[in-house]
């Protein structure tokens, strides 16, 4: 965790201060939060076998779902970044995991949905995310009011976020 020295937090009040300090804090578990996420969909699928997929074409095929979308669409929902997206768009119809098609409106824009064999790798996401959600709430880790709050969190930090994006850059 990266702490604020003197010089870094001038003349602001321990309050400021304090507040600084935690909110570094939780950009810093956001971001091993999800390397962590990685991590565990790249364990389940190692047990399972599932060795040509990396973690992040796996969520790419969760986060699809039954959609059919372009690139540009699952860059705008904030999914992914522009070459990464396209990067394994590009490995996910190689493999097999995606069916793509040039629209017929704008021959630059290519539309992909999961095939099959996609579908079967997003339930295998889905029944991973349902297994900890069953196990964070029996073992008492967070109850639906607490993931409630942690949701409504980090979308209130999301939209102050996408706020400076558009109105201050």
């Amino acid at each position: 965790m990266s702490v604020l020295t003197p010089l870094e937090t001038g003349h602001r009040s321990a309050r400021d201060t304090g507040f600084m300090n935690s909110y570094l804090e939780a950009l810093n578990s956001v971001e091993r939060l999800h390397r962590l996420l990685l991590d565990v969909i790249k364990d389940e699928f190692e047990r399972l076998g599932i060795l040509e997929l990396n973690p992040v074409q796996a969520l790419l095929l969760f986060n699809v779902d039954d959609n059919e979308v372009t690139a540009g669409e699952l860059k705008t929902r904030g999914y992914y970044q522009g070459s990464n997206v396209s990067y394994n768009l590009k490995k996910l119809v190689e493999l097999g995991y995606m069916h793509h098609q040039r629209s017929e409106i704008d021959r630059r824009s290519v539309r992909v949905r999961l095939t099959e064999k996609g579908r079967r790798i997003r339930d295998v996401v889905a029944r991973l995310f349902a297994t900890h959600a069953q196990g964070l709430e029996t073992r008492g880790v967070l109850d639906l009011s607490g993931i409630e709050e942690i949701s409504a969190a980090l979308r209130r930090v999301e939209r102050y976020w996408i706020d400076q994006i558009r109105y201050i850059y």
